[in-house]
């Protein structure tokens, strides 16, 4: 009998320490864009024109922080964009949530026919102005509704969480019925008690697209009384790029002697990046686990 201990083979170290390397050199790529985009918005404005920025920044200011903070409107539109990701990403999940178990559902005829309906809008769609003209006789725009009635079903999150469904034992929804409860309490306290990773994993995706959407903003909401974060921010780097361009060279100079287009741009990133980054981590284990076993039938 060998009780001896497992010596490494001198293939396996260099196998290891390969890996090792790889993932060091993968990892600093990953992170080097970020660390440079928190370097440039922390420098000031007419140094950074000069490049050879990197890591830290070279001559340190807030001036691009406190241009963005100062603006009373950036308070408005991110409550607004909290508000459109709290309540899209609920009524997302659980209406495509409960798309996704209606379509599992063995004993309903229709759910085939209706997996082919939802597919199909994932390879076709009307297109822009179809889509505009929609809202426009729908009355959803210039509303708030107009941010989460069009997403509130999705053919890709319905797929991945019906692969999810599919998993669970039969036998829960089979006594459940026995025992009288109607669809909706099946729904409700068993499929999302035990779908949680993939219900997760959803909420992810889909607040992410709420917070980074722009263009649906702009494009539906002309009189300005529902703009997000997002939008406002444009707004102020726009301003900043065409005062970059005006005749008055000493006016610009005055307001923004800090403060460039480049620096300000780094700064909206960050701001735009960090509730993402700070989110992600409490949902992470959800995520890897619902999307790993909804991939997979079992």
């Amino acid at each position: 009998m060998n009780t001896g201990f497992y010596k490494p083979t001198l293939g396996s170290r260099l196998f290891d320490g390969f890996n090792i390397l790889f993932m060091i050199v993968f990892s600093f790529l990953m992170l080097y864009p970020f660390i440079n985009l928190f370097a440039l918005s922390l420098n000031e404005g007419t140094d950074a024109a000069r490049g050879g920025i990197y890591f830290w920044p070279r001559v340190f200011t807030l001036e691009n922080y406190s241009f963005i903070l100062q603006n009373e409107k950036i308070y408005e539109g991110l409550l607004m964009s909290v508000l459109r990701v709290t309540v899209g990403t609920i009524i997302t999940v659980l209406a495509t949530g409960l798309l996704s178990y209606v379509v599992t559902v063995k004993h309903f005829s229709g759910r085939k026919f209706m997996r082919i309906i939802f597919l199909i809008t994932i390879y076709f769609g009307g297109g822009l102005i179809p889509t505009y003209l929609l809202m426009v006789k729908l009355g959803l725009t210039n509303s708030f509704q107009v941010y989460w009635m069009p997403s509130m079903l999705s053919a890709y999150f319905m797929l991945l969480m019906a692969s999810y469904m599919q998993n669970l034992p039969d036998s829960l929804f089979e006594s459940a019925r026995i025992d009288g409860a109607s669809e909706l309490r099946i729904y409700a306290q068993i499929v999302i008690p035990t779908s949680l990773p993939v219900f997760a994993s959803i909420a992810i995706f889909s607040s992410v697209g709420h917070w980074n959407s722009w263009f649906d903003v702009i494009l539906y909401n002309s009189s300005g009384d529902y703009d997000t974060l997002q939008v406002y921010l444009r707004k102020m780097l726009l301003e900043v790029e065409a005062l970059n361009q005006v005749t008055n060279q000493q006016q610009a100079y005055t307001k923004f002697r800090n403060i460039s287009a480049e620096t300000l741009r780094a700064s909206v990133t960050m701001i735009v990046t960090l509730p993402i980054l700070f989110v992600y981590p409490f949902f992470q284990r959800y995520f890897v686990g619902g999307i790993t076993l909804g991939a997979v039938k079992g």
